[in-house]
Protein backbone atom coordinates (compact mmCIF):
# COMPACT_ATOMS: atom_id res chain seq x y z
CA UNK A 1 0.00 0.00 0.00
CA UNK A 2 1.36 2.88 -0.83
CA UNK A 3 1.71 6.42 1.56
CA UNK A 4 0.15 9.45 1.07
CA UNK A 5 3.62 10.96 0.21
CA UNK A 6 4.11 8.17 -2.68
CA UNK A 7 0.67 9.05 -3.92
CA UNK A 8 1.63 12.83 -3.63
CA UNK A 9 5.18 12.18 -4.79
CA UNK A 10 3.16 10.59 -7.96
CA UNK A 11 0.31 12.44 -8.69
CA UNK A 12 2.62 15.63 -9.06
CA UNK A 13 5.44 13.62 -11.04
CA UNK A 14 2.47 13.48 -13.86
CA UNK A 15 1.07 16.51 -13.74
CA UNK A 16 4.81 17.79 -14.86
CA UNK A 17 4.79 14.74 -17.90
CA UNK A 18 1.52 16.43 -18.89
CA UNK A 19 3.53 19.78 -18.32
CA UNK A 20 6.50 18.56 -20.37
CA UNK A 21 4.36 17.40 -23.25
CA UNK A 22 2.76 20.39 -23.50
CA UNK A 23 6.11 21.99 -24.16
CA UNK A 24 7.70 19.78 -26.88
CA UNK A 25 9.88 17.06 -24.41
CA UNK A 26 9.63 13.24 -25.18
CA UNK A 27 9.63 11.94 -21.63
CA UNK A 28 12.61 9.16 -21.64
CA UNK A 29 12.21 7.64 -18.50
CA UNK A 30 10.41 7.96 -15.04
CA UNK A 31 12.29 7.36 -11.75
CA UNK A 32 15.31 6.41 -12.59
CA UNK A 33 17.04 4.71 -9.90
CA UNK A 34 20.86 4.14 -8.99
CA UNK A 35 22.78 3.72 -5.73
CA UNK A 36 23.75 7.41 -5.32
CA UNK A 37 19.94 8.79 -6.09
CA UNK A 38 17.13 8.66 -8.18
CA UNK A 39 15.74 11.28 -11.11
CA UNK A 40 12.04 11.79 -11.03
CA UNK A 41 11.42 12.54 -14.84
CA UNK A 42 14.11 12.55 -18.34
CA UNK A 43 13.53 13.89 -20.92
CA UNK A 44 14.66 15.70 -24.36
CA UNK A 45 13.61 18.69 -25.92
CA UNK A 46 15.85 20.58 -28.61
CA UNK A 47 19.44 20.09 -28.01
CA UNK A 48 19.23 19.05 -24.03
CA UNK A 49 18.64 15.30 -22.09
CA UNK A 50 16.77 17.39 -19.41
CA UNK A 51 16.72 15.54 -15.50
CA UNK A 52 13.79 17.13 -13.76
CA UNK A 53 13.52 17.11 -9.98
CA UNK A 54 10.09 17.49 -9.22
CA UNK A 55 8.71 18.77 -5.32
CA UNK A 56 4.84 18.81 -4.76
CA UNK A 57 3.72 20.95 -1.93
CA UNK A 58 0.46 21.66 -0.24
CA UNK A 59 -0.18 25.41 -0.88
CA UNK A 60 1.47 27.73 2.02
CA UNK A 61 4.12 24.85 2.70
CA UNK A 62 7.11 26.49 4.81
CA UNK A 63 9.81 25.04 2.57
CA UNK A 64 9.03 25.26 -1.48
CA UNK A 65 10.06 23.03 -3.95
CA UNK A 66 12.86 24.84 -4.68
CA UNK A 67 14.71 25.29 -1.74
CA UNK A 68 13.81 21.72 -1.00
CA UNK A 69 16.17 20.73 -4.28
CA UNK A 70 19.52 22.12 -1.09
CA UNK A 71 23.02 21.21 -2.80
CA UNK A 72 23.59 18.22 -1.00
CA UNK A 73 20.16 16.84 -2.97
CA UNK A 74 21.41 18.47 -6.61
CA UNK A 75 24.76 16.51 -6.24
CA UNK A 76 23.09 13.35 -5.83
CA UNK A 77 20.91 14.61 -8.76
CA UNK A 78 23.81 15.12 -10.97
CA UNK A 79 25.88 11.84 -9.47
CA UNK A 80 22.28 9.56 -11.12
CA UNK A 81 22.43 11.99 -13.96
CA UNK A 82 25.90 11.05 -14.55
CA UNK A 83 25.22 7.44 -14.27
CA UNK A 84 22.49 7.34 -16.33
CA UNK A 85 24.53 9.24 -18.76
CA UNK A 86 27.06 6.74 -18.91
CA UNK A 87 24.55 3.38 -19.60
CA UNK A 88 22.95 6.04 -22.10
CA UNK A 89 25.38 8.10 -23.99
CA UNK A 90 24.28 10.88 -26.18
CA UNK A 91 25.52 14.06 -28.18
CA UNK A 92 22.45 16.08 -26.35
CA UNK A 93 23.55 19.02 -23.56
CA UNK A 94 22.45 17.66 -19.96
CA UNK A 95 20.13 20.42 -18.38
CA UNK A 96 19.12 20.05 -14.52
CA UNK A 97 15.10 21.19 -14.39
CA UNK A 98 12.85 22.14 -10.75
CA UNK A 99 9.41 21.66 -11.18
CA UNK A 100 7.23 22.57 -8.05
CA UNK A 101 3.74 21.50 -7.87
CA UNK A 102 1.37 23.56 -6.04
CA UNK A 103 -1.92 21.69 -4.91
CA UNK A 104 -4.83 22.35 -3.72
CA UNK A 105 -5.40 21.66 0.12
CA UNK A 106 -5.78 17.79 0.92
CA UNK A 107 -7.41 17.15 -2.40
CA UNK A 108 -5.04 15.59 -5.36
CA UNK A 109 -6.10 18.89 -7.70
CA UNK A 110 -2.99 20.98 -9.53
CA UNK A 111 -2.92 24.62 -8.43
CA UNK A 112 -0.39 24.97 -10.30
CA UNK A 113 2.85 23.50 -11.98
CA UNK A 114 6.43 25.90 -12.00
CA UNK A 115 9.12 24.36 -13.71
CA UNK A 116 12.65 26.32 -13.60
CA UNK A 117 14.64 25.22 -16.79
CA UNK A 118 18.51 25.45 -15.65
CA UNK A 119 17.74 25.68 -12.30
CA UNK A 120 21.73 24.69 -11.44
CA UNK A 121 24.74 23.53 -13.09
CA UNK A 122 26.77 20.46 -12.95
CA UNK A 123 29.70 22.21 -11.63
CA UNK A 124 28.32 23.12 -8.50
CA UNK A 125 26.50 26.37 -9.24
CA UNK A 126 23.61 27.16 -7.30
CA UNK A 127 21.47 29.00 -9.29
CA UNK A 128 18.20 28.70 -8.13
CA UNK A 129 17.46 31.69 -5.57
Amino acid sequence: MKTEKQVKGRFGEDAVCEELIKRGHTIVCRNFHKKVGEIDIISKVGGYIVFTEVKTRKYNSIISGLEAVNPAKQRRIILTADAYLSENPTELQPRYDIAEVIIAGDILTTARVDIFEDAFSADGVYTVN
